[in-house]
This record gives structure tokens, C-alpha cells and sequence, in this order.
């Protein structure tokens, strides 16, 4: 249920995002984005987790995630009439988001440990509400762009070299 009230949330957020408030949408993220670390340590404690629980807590925040760059690039185009560079810093810092999860998901899948790297789901969520509070959205879609692709990297090398050690 928690997964479920934070994917509202987001979605939410996206949208006053796509409207023209990202001041909002930047205190909106910082107010529920915990909610984010919450749900799985609840399901935990109540023993309520499950292979479901996380299955679909993941699949949950992917979802997020893309509503949070649907309401960027809605607000980058729309508000203030971005163009390619906008999209395409969007669609960069996107990709990496969700390659940063997917590397986590696969390696894990296949038993790698996968907890590394420098801009993890917190990290974006957090360097994201900052730089829509205080108006930095483009030095933010940089810093997203660049550092979740490295992050992705930094898992890539991280599974290599585990599974280089076993023979």
C-alpha cells in the first residue's frame, strides 16, 4: 500500500512538474520520497515482505520515476519551450535512472551482489527535489545524466569482476 500511495505521489508530482510548478513538485518529492525506503522496511518489520512485495515495490518505482521525467520533459518543453538539448538531457538522465536499477535487478537475478555506485535511487531523488526547489534544473539533468550512466558503469565492472573471480 505504501509503494502504491508513493507512486501517487510521484505521479503527482510529475504532473504539478508538467504544469509549470517545479517548486512544488520539488517539495512534494522531498516530502514523500522517503516514503520510497519506508515500504519495504515496513513490509519487513509487520513480516509482511514477500518476493511479490519487492517485485512489485521495483516495478512501482520505475514507474515513478518515468512520471518524474514525463513532468520534466512536459515542463521543459511546454513552460518554457525547451528543445532537443532539453529532451535530450531528460531522455539521458532517464536512461540512466533506470539502467542504474536494471543493473542492481539483473546482477541480483543472477545472484551478484550489486549495492554500489555513486548515484543510487535516493541520490537522484534528492538531487532532484533540491534542484527543482531551488531552480537548478539543468546543472541537476546534467549531473543525473552523467552520474547514473556512471553508476551503471561502476555495477557493469562491479558484476564483471565478481564473476571473473569464480571459475
Amino acid at each position: 500500500m505504501v509503494s502504491i500511495i508513493g507512486l501517487i505521489a510521484y505521479g503527482a508530482s510529475g504532473w504539478i512538474l508538467g504544469i509549470g510548478h517545479p517548486v512544488a513538485a520539488g517539495w512534494m518529492l522531498a516530502v514523500f520520497g522517503p516514503l520510497d525506503a519506508v515500504d519495504g522496511l515496513l513490509a519487513r518489520e509487520q513480516g509482511r515482505a514477500s518476493p511479490f512485495g519487492a517485485f512489485l515495490d521495483s516495478t512501482v518505482d520505475r514507474y515513478a520515476e518515468f512520471f518524474l521525467f514525463l513532468g520534466l520533459m512536459a515542463y521543459l518543453m511546454l513552460q518554457r519551450e525547451g528543445g532537443l538539448i532539453e529532451a535530450a538531457l531528460v531522455l539521458a538522465a532517464m536512461t540512466g535512472s533506470l539502467l542504474v536499477s536494471y543493473t542492481r535487478a539483473r546482477a541480483e537475478a543472477l545472484g551478484f551482489n550489486c549495492k554500489v555506485g555513486i548515484l543510487t535511487r535516493f541520490e537522484r531523488i534528492l538531487i532532484l527535489a533540491v534542484g527543482l526547489i531551488l531552480g537548478w534544473i539543468y546543472p541537476v539533468l546534467v549531473i543525473i545524466a552523467v552520474f547514473s550512466h556512471i553508476t551503471a558503469l561502476q555495477r557493469i565492472f562491479h558484476v564483471y569482476r565478481q564473476s571473473s573471480s569464480i571459475k
